[in-house]
Order: structure tokens, then sequence, then C-alpha cells
């Protein structure tokens, strides 16, 4: 079994930044693409942002220049790096990664809530 654990969620005031982490443990073979989705109440999970294998990297238009995924490949980890909050970033945020064997993957999810 695979797991993809969260964290660094919480409140931040209009304007800040938080950072999200995600760690796969288990047994993995490997990992092609890992990303984050969002999704807040009463609308669908959307992507954020994700990274490719090579490093190669996908963002929503409404994050662009304001967060920034990476990865550790040698530890499993992605990250999301998020700047510049707004109220509309608002939403339960979603690690997802492609595992081989196993398949898309996802977290628990971890709530990012953006208020003054």
């Amino acid at each position: 079994q695979v797991q993809l654990v969260e964290s660094g969620g919480g409140l931040v005031q209009p304007g800040g930044s938080l950072r999200l982490s995600c760690a796969a443990s288990g047994r993995i073979f490997g990992i092609s693409a890992m990303g984050w989705y969002r999704q807040a109440p009463g609308k669908q999970r959307e992507l954020v942002a994700a990274i490719s294998s090579d490093g190669g990297t996908n963002y929503a238009d409404s994050v662009k220049g304001r967060f920034t995924v990476s990865r550790d490949k040698s530890k499993n980890t992605v990250d999301l790096q998020m700047n510049s909050l707004k109220p509309e970033d608002t939403a339960v945020y979603y690690c997802q990664a492609d595992l081989v064997f196993w398949g898309p993957t996802w977290g628990q999810g971890t709530q990012v809530t953006v208020s003054s």
C-alpha cells in the first residue's frame, strides 16, 4: 500500500503566504507526475499545479505568478509555495501523484483558508 500525506494548510490573511508539503510513502516503484488540486465548497476539484518527472510544470491561470510547485524525487515529496494569497484561493488542497503500478493516488486533503 501507499499513501500521500499533506501538511502545511491553515488560516492566512489576504496577501499572505503558505507552503504545502506532500510526502509519498509505502511500496513506491516510481512516480511520474505529481501535483496539487483544490476544491472549494460547491465547486469541482481543479488542477492548481503539476510537475512532471523531468521538472516540467503546469499551472492554473488563476495562480500563475503566485504559486510555485517543486518536488524532491529522492524523497518522493512535492511542495506548493503559495504567495499573495486571495480569498478565492480558499479550498481543500489535495496532493496527487501518478504512481507506477498503483496509478493515480490522492492525499486526504488539507484546508487552506484565506480571510481577514
